[in-house]
C-alpha cells in the first residue's frame, strides 16, 4: 500500500464520477455548444452570485487570464510573497501580461488592508509601475492551508475600491476554506471582481478550473483563454466530473481536515520534528530539526511507501485528500510513531 500525500491533485476519479463523465452530454465548447460545460459555468456563477463563469483546463491559466483582464503591460499587481501567481506559475505574470508583482511580507501568505494600502504606488508618479490589481490566495498553499479572515478581506476590498483597483481571488483551495470556516460562496462573490476555483484540488476531478467574475471583465475572458491556448472541444467529459464533484465531494472536505489535524498531533511527538505549522485545512507543513537531514527523512518515509514533498530548508509538506483512506491514515500514524 502506497500512501501518497504529495498533493490533493494526485486523486483518481471515483466510480460515480467516471459514470458521470462517460454519460456526459457534450458538444463543441469553442462554439459554446457543450451543454455540460455550460451547466457547470452556470452552476458556479449562481453559487457565487456572480455574472459569468468560464471553464479553463488549469488553475494557472485561469489566474493568468484574470491578471490579463485586470491589467495592462507595465502595470503592477499587489500580492503576498508566498502567492501562487508569483511563485508557481512560471513567471506568467511578466510573460503573459507584462506586469510586475509588488510583494508583501505577510504572515503565512496573508496580509492586512493597511499593508495593501501602503503597497500602492502613487498613480501620478510615473517613475514607478501603475498599481492596478490586488490578488489574494485562499487558502494559502505555501502558507500551509491557512484561511484568510473574512473581515480583513472586506477591509482590503475597501482599499481596492477607494483606489480604483481590481480585486482577484486565487481560490484554488477556496472550497477548503469555505468548509473550514462555515462561509458561503456568495460571501466571496459579493466581494471580489474575479475568482478562480479549482476542481482537481480537493474535489477529486482529473482536471479543470473555472474563472468566475463580473460581466464587464468576463466579456474578454474567452478571448484571453483563446490567446493562451485554452480553447477546448468536447470538454464536457471533464465538466461533468466538476458537476459531480460539487454535488458529492464538497462537504466531505471536513474529513480531510480532521485527518490533517490528527497527523499534525502525531508529528508533534516525533523527535526529528522541530515545528508543525498551524493546521486549519488539509495541508500540513512541518520543519525538521537542524540535525536531521531532509533527504534522509524523505528516504526513510519512501522506504515505508509514504510519499510526501520536501520544500527545502528542512521544511516538508503533506496534503490529505479524497484518495487518502482511513486504512492509509491508520498506517501513517503507526509509521510516524516509529520515526
Amino acid at each position: 500500500m502506497t500512501i501518497d500525500l504529495r498533493s490533493d491533485t494526485i486523486t483518481k476519479p471515483t466510480k460515480g464520477m467516471l459514470d458521470a463523465m462517460l454519460s456526459a452530454n457534450v458538444g463543441d465548447d469553442v462554439y459554446k455548444e457543450d451543454p455540460s460545460v455550460n451547466a457547470l459555468e452556470k452552476k458556479l456563477a449562481e453559487m457565487f452570485g456572480m455574472d459569468d463563469a468560464l471553464f479553463f483546463p488549469t488553475g494557472s491559466m485561469a489566474n493568468q487570464a484574470a491578471l490579463k483582464l485586470h491589467t495592462n503591460p507595465g502595470e503592477q499587481v499587489i500580492c503576498d510573497k508566498y502567492a501562487h501567481i508569483y511563485n508557481y506559475e512560471g513567471g506568467g505574470a511578466s510573460f503573459n501580461s507584462g506586469i510586475s508583482c509588488k510583494l508583501i511580507d505577510g504572515h503565512r501568505g496573508m496580509f492586512t488592508a493597511e499593508q495593501a494600502k501602503e503597497s500602492i504606488n502613487p498613480p501620478d508618479f510615473y517613475h514607478s509601475p501603475l498599481t492596478s490589481l490586488i490578488a489574494i490566495e485562499n487558502t494559502t498553499n505555501k502558507g500551509g492551508g491557512a484561511c484568510w479572515d473574512f473581515d480583513e478581506l472586506q477591509e482590503i476590498r475597501k482599499v481596492a475600491t477607494e483606489h480604483g483597483l481590481g480585486y482577484h481571488l486565487d481560490g484554488a483551495r477556496l472550497w477548503n476554506a469555505l468548509v473550514a470556516k462555515g462561509e458561503s460562496p456568495k460571501q466571496y462573490g459579493g466581494l471580489f471582481d474575479t475568482i478562480s476555483v479549482c476542481l482537481s484540488k480537493g474535489l477529486g476531478c482529473p482536471m479543470g478550473s473555472v474563472l468566475i467574475g463580473r460581466k464587464e471583465l468576463m466579456k474578454g475572458a474567452i478571448r484571453i483563454r483563446k490567446i493562451l491556448g485554452g480553447g477546448m472541444r468536447q470538454v464536457g467529459f471533464a465538466a461533468a466530473a466538476g458537476l459531480y464533484a460539487l454535488d458529492n465531494h464538497y462537504e466531505r472536505l471536513s474529513e480531510d481536515h480532521k485527518k490533517a489535524q490528527e497527523i499534525g498531533k502525531m508529528l508533534f511527538r516525533v523527535d526529528a520534528v522541530k515545528k508543525v505549522e498551524p493546521i486549519e485545512t488539509n495541508i500540513i507543513i512541518f520543519e525538521l530539526n537542524k540535525t536531521v537531514s531532509e533527504t534522509h527523512f524523505l528516504e526513510k518515509l519512501n522506504s515505508k511507501n509514504v510519499r510526501i514533498i520536501g520544500m527545502g530548508s528542512n521544511k516538508l509538506r503533506m496534503v490529505t485528500h479524497l484518495d487518502y483512506t482511513d486504512e492509509m491514515h491508520s498506517r501513517l500514524l503507526e509509521i510516524l510513531k516509529t520515526l
